[in-house]
């Protein structure tokens, strides 16, 4: 069953569509396109990406492990300790500074245990993500980070770094806290109805597939919420908190939320999948002004921001997830301590 076309008449924001396989080819005019996105605003949409057969056995996988009875997946809850792998309930997560409950669950598997199964790195998962680990989750991640890696590798060219300066940063043997999240949103028509609070991504980059609309981004300048329209075999991408911070903020992590799809789209389940890539625990997320005289040169120019976060990429991750938390919720300030680089 076909699902309803996004609505002409609601804002939409375009973004560059780039082309992976001339990426991965070393295309000049593609990665120059590229550098664009992630300096402008740091959203791309990704064609022939190869992954759109993995994913929709990812979005099946998703499907089995939301009907199992609450009771069960609750037995993988992630916990409110800063822990993202595992179940998360709707209503678990704040989306404002005034403590509005979500709208969404999702189950987020880490890529350490994807690609280490049937060995245990960080957790044990529900039945039906282990029925389909290898056959789905763990071919799915292994796209994912390929995809990204090849976009890190040019971000690190483009940045002026030593060959391979991103890679170990984002190194397959340290663990780290990268995973593959699918998301169930509960049909809702209000816009004031918040899947997920505005935010900018934990990570380096993210992966994302989307069926319906329902993400927004807030470009620079913009002070209304703008649609990033879902293209059919296209993955939207973006930069998160981690990549601009080691780029000095010369690539952007944006600012976006989710709210239900817009339009006729808005009596439907909303799903989405996503893979995050982020760096190994214990790297410290700061600018490598020592590495790169333009990041230097970023630096020095914008002295208003700090890019010294003083934590680690797991301390990070970690305060991000943990307040959010509904059950960790004082007051306002909850919230802004689970904020990261849009309010520098």
């Amino acid at each position: 069953m076909l699902s309803p076309p996004f609505p002409d008449d609601v804002p939409t924001h375009p973004l560059l569509i780039l082309d992976y396989q001339l990426l991965k080819q070393g295309d000049e005019t593609e990665k120059e396109r590229l550098w664009e996105a992630a300096r402008k605003l740091g959203f791309w949409y990704l064609k022939n990406h190869g992954a759109e057969d993995e994913a929709s056995r990812m979005f099946e996988m998703g499907e089995g492990t939301m009907r199992l009875p609450l009771e069960e997946k609750m037995k993988y809850e992630q916990g409110d300790d800063g822990r993202s792998f595992g179940y998360k309930a709707a209503g678990s997560n704040a989306v404002d500074a005034s403590g509005k409950h979500d709208t969404i669950e999702f189950i987020n598997v880490s890529k350490d245990d994807a690609l280490a199964y049937p060995n245990i790195i960080h957790r044990t998962y529900p039945s039906t993500v282990n029925t389909r680990m290898e056959s789905t989750i763990t071919p799915f991640v292994a796209k994912s980070v390929e995809v990204n890696d090849t976009i890190l590798d040019i971000f690190n060219d483009k940045l002026g770094l030593p060959k391979g300066t991103l890679m170990r940063l984002h190194n397959k043997e340290e663990h780290s806290g990268s995973e593959a999240r699918i998301t169930k949103n509960a049909p809702g028509h209000a816009s004031d109805r918040i899947a997920i609070g505005a935010h900018t991504d934990f990570g380096s980059l993210s992966f994302l597939h989307n069926r319906l609309g329902g993400l927004q981004v807030m470009p620079p300048g913009y002070t209304e919420w703008q649609y990033v329209k879902p293209i059919s075999r296209h993955a939207i991408c973006n930069v998160g908190d981690a990549l601009s911070l080691f780029s000095g903020g010369i690539l952007r992590s944006n600012l976006h939320r989710v709210i239900p799809p817009p339009g006729p789209q808005s009596h439907l389940e909303r799903w989405s999948l996503v893979f995050f890539t982020r760096p190994g625990n214990s790297i410290v997320l700061r600018a490598l002004v020592e590495d790169s005289p333009l990041i230097a040169e970023a630096v020095r120019d914008t002295p208003e921001k700090n890019f010294e976060s003083g934590s680690t990429a797991k301390e990070w991750f970690a305060r991000r997830v943990k307040y959010q938390r509904v059950n960790n919720r004082v007051g306002p300030e909850t919230w802004k301590a689970s904020r990261g680089t849009e309010n520098e």
